[in-house]
């Protein structure tokens, strides 16, 4: 190991990876500090139940990692990354027994809409259908930095984009497409009347007729150890079971990344009240099942997806979303559930399966949704109850010991609300620097945002490496 590094990156979570990776294939000499005894985050695999059960405590489905401009260049699938598709990404089962679909191909997606909304389905996502690549890079960036691949196509998108998911659904007559759109737009863990979900749904829904839904074959673990491994390749040291506390504790270099929350950012780092307005958002309550048989959704397209949203309406939904907001505990969740076994069997006993399964409850709340959740289910999947062997609980503050990113339950490290939605972590130039002009931040709290795709990492890295290119010619 050279006497000084390069670049020193604090949390092994996706970004911080993906960070390392790209720094490490620019030459650079890179040390990777993780707190926990394995790399990964949010992107980790457990046999939290039964023996022989994998799953996947946070991330499980990989919509935007599948299509991700941070991963297409590089080579996992020499590391053992393999994607794994249902036949079906997504199903939106309703009380009748029927569902929506998130299909492959518009078409199908359209069908399920009902013929009222079949057409406006179709002209909503026809603009961007065979252009994934481009517009997936010009989204999952901030929109001041650099210029747009496709600059006429984005711009089209950029009037869609902010649009919150309850305007988004004005297009629709039907219920049918108004759940599907909500549900869609809830993964930002916020309610349809925020701005921006309206273009996440949008890019849920393209994602899927582009690159499908997948799991990662094996468990999110794979995403993790494939960029570790080729981390390693080049170069580059990961050290695991290393809690930092202060930046004094690492070694010199000549930049350190963080993979972690502001607050935590600042602490370690010493920048004071430099995050103190940054805001956290309502959490999750998470529960992991070990199965003795398939979830026995009543509508059958639920059956055949790797994902199944449950909410009966957009509104109840919506109130949902709400309560969790607000710091009310659950009544009637919306439930966004993983049945990875159907994509990939490895993950439990032969005939038997596993579902990963949570609903929206108040940041730090502390009660227990395991009851309210499983109802919840069998609303959907009557008998439900009788096939689960095992069960693994998870709520907020268990949430937030696993993985100190997640403060207080909030799993999207920082709540979409008000300008935070697209201002992340504040509102700066490049919002991977920092005061200190050798610490960077690239964790989700950064742009473009949750999820296992990697591109807060990549970002970052170029914000690293035009910082040490300029200081070594300077």
């Amino acid at each position: 190991m050279p006497s000084m590094l390069d670049v020193v990156v604090v949390g092994a979570g996706p970004n911080g990876l993906t960070a390392a990776v790209e720094l490490a294939r620019r030459g650079f000499a890179v040390a990777l500090y993780e707190a926990a005894d394995a790399v990964g985050g949010g992107a980790r695999t457990e046999e939290l139940t039964l023996p022989g059960f994998r799953h996947d405590p946070c991330s499980a489905v990989h919509p935007f990692g599948v299509g991700s401009p941070a991963f297409s260049d590089m080579p996992l699938d020499r590391y053992g990354l393999e994607w794994a598709h249902a036949e079906l990404p997504m199903a939106h089962p309703f009380l009748d027994g029927s569902a929506a679909v998130l299909a492959n191909t518009v078409g199908e997606t359209a069908a399920s809409l009902g013929h009222r909304d079949a057409g406006a389905y179709r002209r909503l996502v026809a603009p961007f259908i065979g252009h994934w690549d481009t517009l997936a890079a010009d989204f999952l960036r901030p929109p001041w930095l650099g210029f747009p691949r496709d600059p006429a196509r984005y711009a089209r998108f950029a009037l869609l984009g902010p649009q919150p998911a309850a305007l988004l659904n004005r297009r629709f007559h039907d219920e049918r497409a108004r759940a599907l759109f909500t549900g869609l737009g809830a993964h930002a863990i916020t309610g349809p009347g925020t701005i921006v979900t309206g273009g996440i749904a949008v890019m849920f829904a393209l994602a899927a007729h582009a690159r499908g839904w997948p799991v990662a074959r094996g468990g999110s673990q794979a995403i993790s150890d494939a960029l570790a491994g080729y981390l390693r390749d080049l170069g580059g040291t990961v050290h695991t079971g290393t809690t930092v506390k202060r930046l004094d504790e690492l070694p010199p270099a000549r930049a350190y990344v963080f993979d972690t929350s502001p607050t935590s950012l600042a602490r370690i780092a010493g920048l004071g009240n430099a995050y103190a307005q940054y805001r956290y958002g309502p959490a999750v309550f998470k529960v992991d099942y070990a199965l003795s048989g398939p979830v026995p959704w009543t509508a059958p397209e639920a059956r055949r997806a790797g994902t199944v949203h449950v909410g009966a309406s957009a509104r109840e939904i919506a109130t949902a979303l709400g309560r969790a907001g607000r710091g009310e505990p659950p009544e009637t969740p919306f439930l966004i559930t993983s049945q990875p076994t159907v994509a990939d069997p490895s993950r439990a006993p032969e005939g038997k399966h596993v579902l990963w399964a949570y609903g929206h409850v108040p940041n730090g709340w502390g009660g227990d949704a395991t009851d309210v959740i499983e109802r919840q289910i069998e609303r959907f999947a009557p008998g439900f109850r009788d096939l689960v062997l095992a069960r693994a609980v998870a709520g907020p503050a268990e949430l937030a010991d696993r993985n100190a990113n997640y403060v207080g339950g909030d799993i999207a490290c920082g709540a979409f609300a008000g300008l935070q939605a697209v201002l992340r972590p504040k509102l700066a130039r490049v919002p991977y620097a920092t005061a200190h002009p050798a610490v960077f931040l690239c964790s989700s709290a950064t742009s473009p945002g949750p999820g296992v795709h990697g591109m807060s990492g990549h970002h970052a890295a170029r914000a690293v490496w035009r910082r040490l290119r300029a200081t070594a010619a300077a």
